[in-house]
């Protein structure tokens, strides 16, 4: 990856201002950088309590079976083994999940995939809890798996909630309208895995009152504790999670499915009980991105105007609902991408297999839209003889534009400006056909390849993703700022996931107390909830409680003054810890101003509310979208289908630069997340079977693997709804750069290349 990636800054005029040290605009490190670097970060795998004992879990072996007995006895009476619990142990809630509660905690009648949990163990010694679970005993009538979501909709019931969780049916339109071009195609997605830096683990407590305490790298620790307390059996208030430092998420980072048995353990036990699940037990059991199928028929004008967009979009969900309905929303209603369309009929569904869980990650149902619509954007401009570029400027959406769900595009949405960008930003030099320039090849230098078969291909993707939650989602976060002897505590609910919010909160407040010092509390569910680290809601909504109470603070601190000199508190002004009025009369510190008070205020943030989409596909659904261009530079060896990704032209809709640097490394790890989708990442299973479910089976982008990313612009025009007028920034970058992979390596190869990820045999061009 480049380190000379160009960011683009706004036009300033008179001569060039350096950078703030610090507060909005200032390039802050993460505060918890220098812990993760020297080792000493708190991950919940290092967690430690008196009268430990481990846990382990039983998980099924079969995608679809009948559980026709279970016998605990012989792990039960295992020296050292503490307790046995499965389904018959659970005192409340038998089954739980976000949205729909369809997943049993443990399997009690039937498993429905590969890896579900059917028992738990507590033992004084890992090995010991691993031997335990092993040693019960499950008799199964294995029964025949649905893992092809198309045969869903005529197979027998998998659940009883049935085998489609939605269908979203969107009419815009004259559906009689056609076009004197017409594209068709069909495009598969597949099962990218989240693959978070560490396998899930956590420590639960019990309480001296009943309840208990779980300590895990939760990233949404309200909603986790109201599905436990309600499987426990007991109310909210017994029930607390304490977020541990969390090694990065880029969807649900730490699924109920293990949190839960670790904390009826523990009730069980009445003693500590830590599990640290294996990388195999990680892959089986949180959720992945859903597998697509997708076809589409584009129809155009002669000229290459878009006329009508008709597409089947089929979702699976694997066994259970987890987030599929919110996914599906997002894929039916983006399914004609950052382009204007004035006739749409959308069909999407989401069904229940046999096949791994799928649920939240990052820009889930956007990505595998935007991979089939530029797909027929490229399709359309072969067709007619165009270029790419100018076929997709043809039709970009554009503020006060409506989008097929009959919602006005309210917010900036400069997606010309994107595409023009990176279209003519300076391609990258050929390689030299030279043995020491070996290693530029696909494959690299112990490849077979040689250079002569090796083509450079060139293409586009327009991305657009929502921000924060839709349809009727209740966004709201709510944070209190503290000051005290010149020192800012902010507290707030919103879990530091690697998106840089403890960093952005820092900044927030040094903007508007201008006091240098400022500390975030650690994340427990005693605070305020503050919702789901997704969506780029935390920037937007907890950043905006955060602000809205630190001005309230800064109200507190300066209308002594104001009323002291007769004049109004928006006639001073805070610049490194100094408080002036505008006519200079005034001159103190803030330490001098707080004369040993303690301030504090909190505040919340609600965003404007949305609706569901209604039975035709329509609604004002999303509070604010994002969007993004790339080009993509590959070189492709066409004999034997290897592709190496030279360069990534990011243009990006921002809103507003909050913390450069960070910005930065969002959008280059986005593109890079994307680069494995397109390329790499499939979690790949046989009749419901998850097939090498570990790091060398999925194969992960590396640092290698990873091409020059060049932040060509970054386009700040502020959404005036959102605080700060910011924008998402992490999603849309993952959504976009698939599809312009994808793009170019059909410009390389001449072939269609319509499934994700991309296949060697695919890349192959024909003679």
């Amino acid at each position: 990856m480049s380190n000379d990636a160009a960011i683009a800054a706004p036009a300033v005029d008179g001569p060039e201002q350096e950078p703030p040290a610090h507060g909005i605009g200032a390039s802050l490190p993460q505060a918890d950088a220098r812990a993760k670097t020297e080792g000493t970060f708190p991950y919940a795998s290092d967690l430690w309590a008196e009268g430990l004992l481990w846990a382990a879990l039983l998980r099924s072996p079969h995608p679809h079976a009948r559980i026709t007995a279970i016998d605990t006895s012989a792990a039960a009476e295992m020296p050292g083994v503490r307790a046995v619990v499965t389904h018959a142990d659970v005192p409340g809630d038998a089954a739980y999940g976000r949205g729909v509660a369809d997943r049993p905690v443990f399997a009690s009648d039937v498993v429905r995939h590969h890896g579900e949990a059917i028992a738990a163990v507590a033992a004084d010694h890992p090995d010991t809890a691993r031997l335990a679970a092993a040693a019960i005993t499950v008799e199964y009538e294995v029964l025949e798996p649905v893992t092809d979501p198309e045969k869903a909709f005529a197979a027998e019931p998998l659940h009883p909630d049935g085998n489609l969780i939605r269908h979203i049916p969107l009419s815009y339109g004259d559906p009689e309208v056609n076009g004197d071009v017409v594209v068709e195609g069909l495009y598969r997605i597949g099962r990218q895995d989240p693959a978070p830096i560490g396998a899930e683990a956590g420590l639960a407590v019990p309480r001296p009152d009943g309840g208990v305490e779980l300590y895990t790298a939760s990233t949404d620790p309200h909603t986790d504790r109201d599905l436990a307390a309600a499987c426990f059996g007991l109310d909210k208030e017994r029930v607390k999670v304490v977020v541990t430092g969390v090694p990065g998420a880029t969807g649900d980072r730490e699924d109920p499915g293990f949190q839960i048995p670790l904390g009826l353990l523990a009730l069980r036990t009445g003693c500590p009980v830590k599990l640290a699940a294996t990388r195999e037990e990680s892959f089986l059991g949180h959720a992945h991105r859903h597998p697509t199928l997708l076809r589409y028929r584009h129809h155009a004008t002669a000229e290459g105007k878009l006329l009508k967009v008709e597409a089947q979009i089929l979702l699976d969900a694997g066994a259970y609902a987890d987030a599929s309905s919110e996914s599906l929303a997002a894929a039916v209603a983006f399914a004609c991408g950052p382009y204007v369309v004035p006739h749409a009929f959308i069909e999407g569904w989401a069904v229940r297999t046999n096949n791994p869980p799928s649920g939240h990650v990052r820009g889930e149902g956007a990505l595998q839209v935007c991979a089939a619509y530029e797909a027929q954007m490229d399709k359309l401009a072969a067709k007619l003889g165009q270029d790419p570029a100018e076929v997709r400027l043809r039709n970009v959406l554009a503020t006060g534009d409506i989008l097929p769900t009959g919602q006005t595009v309210t917010c900036p949405a400069p997606v010309a400006e994107l595409l023009q960008a990176v279209r003519d930003f300076p391609l990258p030099p050929l390689p030299k056909d030279t043995p020491e320039d070996a290693w530029l090849l696909p494959g690299g230098p112990e490849g077979a390849g040689e250079p002569g078969a090796v083509r450079r291909g060139v293409g586009y993707a327009l991305g657009m993703v929502h921000m924060l939650g839709a349809e009727g989602t209740d966004e709201v976060s709510t944070a209190t700022v503290k000051v005290q002897d010149g020192v800012a505590t902010v507290i707030c609910a919103a879990v530091e996931t690697g998106q840089g919010f403890s960093t952005l909160a820092r900044q927030i407040v040094q903007e508007t107390l201008g006091i240098e010092e400022v500390r975030v509390a650690s994340v427990d569910t005693d605070q305020p909830p503050a919702g789901p680290a997704a969506h780029g809601r935390h920037t937007w909504v907890s950043g905006g409680a955060v602000e809205r109470a630190a001005k309230m603070v800064r109200t507190q601190l300066l209308q002594p003054l104001a009323h002291k000199f007769g004049m109004s508190t928006e006639l001073l002004q805070i610049t490194d810890g100094k408080i002036t009025s505008y006519d200079g009369v005034l001159s103190t510190t803030v330490t001098e101003a707080m004369d040993g008070k303690e301030l504090w205020a909190t505040a919340q943030c609600r965003p404007h509310p949305t609706e569901p989409l209604d039975d035709h596909g329509q609604g004002d659904a999303f509070v604010g979208l994002a969007f993004c261009a790339i080009r993509a530079v590959v070189d492709v060896d066409i004999e034997l289908g290897s592709v190496r990704v030279v360069e990534m032209a990011v243009a990006q809709d921002v809103g507003r630069v909050l913390n450069p640097a960070q910005l930065a490394t969002r959008i280059e790890a986005g593109v890079t997340q994307g680069i494995g989708a397109a390329l790499t990442e499939n979690l790949r299973t046989a009749r419901g079977l998850v097939r090498h479910p570990d790091l060398t089976g999925y194969a992960l982008p590396t640092a290698l693997d990873a091409p020059d990313i060049r932040i060509v612009k970054l386009v700040e025009e502020r959404d005036v709804v959102a605080p700060f007028g910011a924008k998402a920034a992490s999603a849309v970058p993952v959504v976009t750069s698939p599809a312009a992979v994808a793009s170019a390596v059909r410009a390389a190869t001449g072939r269609p290349v319509n499934r994700l990820p991309i296949r060697p045999q695919a890349a192959v061009a024909t003679p």
